[in-house]
């Protein structure tokens, strides 16, 4: 690689404090960066190109543009960073879904379709990938989108200056290569080669723009608030810091002209708004100050969810079923701690936690249990295993065996003069219900549990930095097959800002997790996960919570939905940013002009509530 041409472009960085308006980031000071061309390679003979615009088109051709989308999130992010320390908190995911990939995937049919790439052709070797890139493809600050922006983000990367040992080894070992065959074409080669339905998912990456890093030992610091720009249809355009962070859609965006993005993302802004308690955020949305508002906590959808804006038809309500790679949700022991480190004494713990009884009350039996780490990856979810129940036979007689056979005045078991008291990390206030109740059935067999709650990013941290004992979080799925490596790798053990946050270390482990990775044949992959998975329900690191395979929201009626609502993947029905299912909804201002006069005289409207179980799996 060399430096052979300079730009000048914007330098984003946000202030300490106070509000970063529209025009400030618009009209940034100017910094010049050397940009790195790479050589071309030659593309081989005989590619077969593919591109997939037959699928059926799943947004609404009857959708607006224009309104702000109005949102919350618990806590203020650490970084704006799309990678290194702190940058994997609540809010990343609307950072990364600005930064398009070389294709999505249908939400219905599961299809590869068209995104920064137009095609794509496979080689015989079953490892490689070659690209058409979109010639239309810009950057938020109107640079072009290259074939360079794809081979950097190699060697951005495999940078140690990134702090992102997750991201150094998938591009390293994962990913060995991404290749320049002209300005708009790329070939990205893995280590071994993948089924064909899941070549594209597998080896797919996102471009980084080359113009606008400067890679060195300060990049961590100096890039911390700095705005990157984006592939998507949004970008940032202002800041108040602590209090919130607005998106504002390009009024040229290139996607436009991307057929499976028609009628799509149409606000015009979107706001995400700091509120650090669910319960004030509730106040916000009956004020009409946020425009949606999830309901999947039962006590918002059975008790809350209800009364004048609701029987006056300006709040509507939809429950819609989705089929899709669920979120694991549990409590995940930190196996580095002395007392976690004796596998009875996790057993111990999970028969000890009531979660059954956590369904049966605060969540009135609107969620299941969650069984093990990898549900809804079809063929290679193993149905086979079933979560640890409450036992407190089970319980004790793990912990007799461990050696924790004394009790205190309080019942707390003691081993010498150790007692078996546990800390719970968690960031969700309204989670301390759930949380009250199993540490009042824990101790029934001498284990306590201290809750302690701390905000969202806060505990992510901690979490990342491996300070906890028992994290209660939840992973987001994601893609066709599971993911070990980065979950109970022992490359991932014993460090921080690595996904394996229950410092899991076991050499058979690692030796099945390559055998999955480096597996060639589907039928394979599928037994060696099979196998993978029993190994993380038998490690007893992770004590699956709950499931919920639909989505509930509130939302106001100036609202809009497409007839079928959703689509099989949807995440959320209001999600404005992800590329592959949503930005379906649109906001219409003169119903919302009328919705609001029509508050203001104390008319109503029809109550409505809408259900779909088109994807509820049986």
């Amino acid at each position: 690689m060399k430096s052979i041409a300079k730009l000048i472009v914007p330098l984003v960085l946000l202030s300490a404090c106070g509000e970063v308006p529209d025009e400030d980031l618009l009209n940034a000071p100017l910094r010049i960066v050397d940009i790195p061309e790479y050589p071309t390679v030659a593309l081989p003979d005989g590619l077969v190109w593919e591109t997939n615009e037959d699928d059926p088109l799943f947004a609404s051709s009857e959708a607006i543009r224009g309104g702000t989308l109005r949102v919350w999130i618990l806590s203020f992010p650490l970084t704006l960073r799309l990678v290194g320390p702190d940058s994997n908190g609540a809010f990343a995911g609307y950072m990364r879904s600005g930064h398009l990939g070389l294709v999505d995937f249908h939400p219905n049919t599961l299809n590869p379709t068209p995104s920064l790439a137009t095609h794509w052709a496979f080689d015989p070797d079953g490892k490689t990938v070659y690209y058409r890139l979109n010639p239309n493809a810009r950057w938020s600050d109107g640079v072009p989108v290259t074939a360079d922006d794809f081979v950097f983000t190699r060697d951005f990367m495999r940078s140690v200056h990134i702090v992102a040992p997750w991201y150094n080894n998938h591009f390293t070992s994962y990913i060995t290569d991404v290749r320049k065959h002209d300005a708009h074409t790329i070939s990205v080669v893995g280590a071994t080669a993948k089924p064909r339905d899941e070549l594209l998912a597998e080896y797919g990456i996102r471009p980084t723009p080359r113009h606008f890093h400067r890679l060195d030992g300060d990049w961590v610091a100096s890039y911390n608030w700095e705005i990157e720009p984006n592939t998507g249809p949004y970008q940032i355009s202002r800041i108040e810091k602590g209090k919130y962070i607005e998106f504002k859609r390009k009024d040229d965006w290139w996607g436009d002209e991307v057929v499976y993005y028609a009628h799509r993302f149409n606000a015009d802004k979107v706001r995400v708004t700091v509120i650090r308690d669910v319960n004030v955020a509730w106040e916000y949305f009956l004020r009409g100050e946020l425009d949606t508002f999830g309901l999947v906590l039962p006590q918002f959808w059975h008790e809350k969810a209800k009364g004048e804006q609701f029987d006056k038809g300006y709040i509507r309500r939809v429950k819609f079923y989705t089929d899709t790679p669920l979120p694991a949700s549990g409590m995940w022991l930190n196996l580095d701690d002395p007392v976690l480190a004796d596998e009875r004494v996790r057993y111990a713990l999970a028969h000890a936690t009531n979660i059954g009884k956590v369904i049966r009350t605060v969540l009135r039996n609107d969620y299941e249990r969650l069984q093990t780490h990898h549900e809804g990856y079809g063929p290679y979810s193993n149905r086979e295993i079933r979560a640890r129940e409450f036992d407190l036979g089970k319980a004790n007689a793990y912990l007799e065996a461990a050696g924790w056979t004394g009790r205190d005045r309080d019942g707390i078991r003691m081993k010498g003069e150790q007692r078996l008291a546990l800390r719970v990390v968690y960031g969700a206030p309204h989670h301390t219900d759930r949380l009250v109740i199993l540490r009042e059935e824990a101790k029934k067999a001498g284990i306590e549990l201290n809750l302690q709650l701390m905000d969202s990013a806060s505990s992510f941290k901690q979490i990342q930095e491996k300070k906890h004992q028992i994290g209660w979080m939840s992973w987001a799925g994601g893609g066709f097959a599971p993911r070990y490596w980065q979950f109970y790798h022992s490359d991932n053990a014993h460090k921080t800002q690595t996904n394996n946050i229950v410092n899991f270390d076991d050499p058979e482990m690692d030796r099945l997790i390559t055998q999955y990775r480096e597996a060639t044949e589907k039928q394979s992959r599928i037994e060696l996960a099979l196998r993978l998975e029993q190994m993380v329900h038998d490690s007893g690191a992770l004590i699956p919570t709950f499931k919920v395979p639909y989505t509930r929201e509130g939302f106001w009626r100036w609202m809009r939905l497409p007839e079928h609502l959703g689509t099989r993947t949807s995440g959320a029905l209001f999600s404005g940013f992800d590329s592959s299912a949503g930005g379906l909804f649109w906001i219409d201002e003169d119903l919302k002009r009328k919705t609001l006069e029509a508050r203001k005289a104390g008319e109503s409207f029809a109550p409505e509530y809408l259900e779909d179980t088109t994807w509820k799996v049986d």
